[in-house]
């Protein structure tokens, strides 16, 4: 950034990063400080700040875009140099956000460094230590190209995948079966599920951007399939589209998993997947109302402490091998927060990677979801209540659509019980599977977004009403799918924001014991969320 061309950035760049922040976002820069281009005024100066191989030419960068060199970070001259563009970019230009990208040229393999004594990891160590001392505590740094181990500790976010890419595989002229590294949304995904659990732990994962725009040879399928990746592994969310001209249909992909959750899947899968290429398609998320719920929003928002929100997924996502295994219903790295009212349910997303369309089995002991009480001290003990006895609800959320099951634990012979979905190829389903309470109405999911409960900020129901507040942040079009514990639709009232809405019913729940008779129906009421802080905006009562 010190040589811009004639007409760039007339004001600097400084003055970009105060044009972003008087818009009230934080102004981030890209940077790859220990990359150096073979044609640059630095290499021309400097040839021997350049690690160098055994031949005594310059070392591999091997970059499939780019050929480049690596500065040597053991040399202390480097150092300073580094130094001074971070604290640039930082203190004289006003960044808040470093994406510090090709970290690994600062570790090539070659023996043509000025210390010899170190190894390529104390390499890689010294550059990272020599940006965070550059940018400070309060900057949030985004490690990309970086080996993982010396990351932790320095990195605020990290790039956990290979590239993102508009194709399914490699596109020519790279080779298209070398999808694990290479530029391409299959290896994005592959590694974005399996390095999940690192999220929140040691930084944010970053998994690359979602690419929405048109110009991709993506399938609306894969997109979405790309967007329930990034969701249910809480990830950061990056766009990097002119979302101006992003069409209605994939904008409505990516606002349906904003915000994120801060809760992380467990990969159930991911030691035992039958892909060819490695890739799990089970991942498992809970939802429940017995913890306060978290707003991110105001976290974020919260100036005095920047990193609160990584402080408070970071204690969600501690464990200690001192200390017993934790229940599942303890593990709130995994639970999404809700309103009090809205329960307890398993989410789950399944994935069809393959490229024909298949017929996914998934096991009954992914969908059963933990017990209502016995989760503290002092109250009920639910294990002999484990057993849904009037079935569950199942909301499909991409697609919409609703179903009952019997719970397969009322009859051992059900023991191989598996619930049976039809993929598409590279298409993914989540699933939404909670309990059926007869006598009261209950709030089967949304196609607002993907975790069917985190956009409602306040639930009541009655055995004769029901009252959903849906958060008012954004604009929103949508549904909510509703249960209501009566044989017949004809008697239901609702009203939407004060005035009259419109409802259809989309299915039966029958009874566990007579599967011809109905205990209640599911409708799905149209809703519109204006945004706009009007009153009753987002509110919806129904009266049955």
């Amino acid at each position: 950034w010190n040589s811009l061309k004639p007409g760039k950035f007339p004001n600097g760049l400084g003055g970009v990063a105060q044009d972003i922040t008087d818009c009230g976002m934080r102004p981030g820069l890209w940077l790859a400080p220990f990359a150096c281009d073979k044609h640059s005024q630095l290499y021309k100066q400097h040839p021997d700040w350049i690690i160098y191989a055994e031949t005594g030419r310059p070392a591999n960068s091997a970059n499939c875009g780019k050929f480049f060199y690596g500065l040597d970070a053991t040399n202390p001259h480097v150092r300073e140099y580094v130094f001074g563009v971070v604290r640039r970019a930082v203190q004289d230009w006003g960044y808040k956000v470093l994406k510090i990208d090709f970290l690994y040229a600062a570790c090539l393999e070659g023996n043509g460094k000025y210390d010899l004594g170190m190894s390529r990891a104390q390499s890689m160590t010294l550059a990272l230590q020599t940006i965070r001392a550059a940018a400070g505590a309060d900057v949030f740094l985004i490690g990309c190209g970086c080996p993982l181990g010396p990351g932790i500790g320095y990195a605020d976010g990290m790039r956990i995948s290979a590239d993102t890419g508009p194709t399914w595989l490699p596109a020519f002229p790279l080779p298209y079966w070398d999808h694990g590294t290479l530029p391409s949304l299959r290896a994005m995904i592959r590694n974005s599920i399996t390095r999940a659990p690192l999220g929140h732990r040691w930084w944010h994962n970053d998994p690359d951007c979602l690419l929405l725009g048109e110009t991709t040879y993506l399938t609306n399928i894969e997109v979405a399939s790309a967007a329930s990746v990034i969701a249910m592994t809480c990830g950061m969310l990056l766009l990097s589209d002119d979302l101006t001209k992003v069409g209605i249909e994939r904008m409505r992909i990516a606002t349906k998993i904003f915000p994120m959750t801060g809760a992380t899947a467990v990969v159930l899968d991911l030691h035992s997947t039958t892909d060819s290429g490695g890739l799990p398609s089970l991942l498992r998320l809970w939802c429940s109302d017995k913890f306060r719920p978290v707003e991110w929003n105001d976290i974020v928002a919260e100036k005095s402490d920047k990193h609160r929100q990584s402080t408070l997924l970071g204690r969600h996502a501690s464990f200690s091998p001192d200390e017993p295994a934790k229940l599942p219903s303890d593990r709130q790295r995994n639970c999404v927060h809700v309103v009090d009212g809205l329960g307890t349910w398993t989410m789950l997303s399944v994935s069809n990677w393959t490229n024909k369309a298949t017929t996914k089995h998934i096991p009954y002991r992914a969908l059963i979801p933990h017990p209502e009480h016995g989760w503290h001290v002092g109250d009920p003990d639910d294990s002999s209540n484990l057993v849904c006895q009037d079935g569950l609800h199942v909301f499909k959320f991409w697609s919409g659509t609703y179903e009952w099951i019997p719970d397969p634990r009322q009859d051992l012979r059900h023991h191989d019980f598996t619930l049976q979905h039809h993929l598409l190829s590279h298409q993914t389903e989540i699933f939404h599977i909670k309990r059926v309470q007869p006598g009261l109405p209950e709030y089967i999911g949304s196609d607002l977004h993907f975790s069917c409960g985190y956009e409602v900020r306040y639930y009541e129901a009655t055995r004769k009403s029901l009252v959903v507040h849906l958060r008012r942040d954004y604009n929103r079009v949508g549904h909510i799918y509703i249960f209501l514990p009566i044989p017949k639709v004809k008697e239901i009232g609702v009203r939407i924001g004060g005035k009259i809405g419109e409802y259809v019913p989309v299915g039966n729940t029958p009874s566990v014991h007579d599967t011809t008779k109905c205990i209640g129906r599911v409708i799905r009421v149209f809703v519109v969320v204006h945004g706009d802080g009007s009153e009753k905006d987002g509110e919806i009562e129904i009266k049955f």
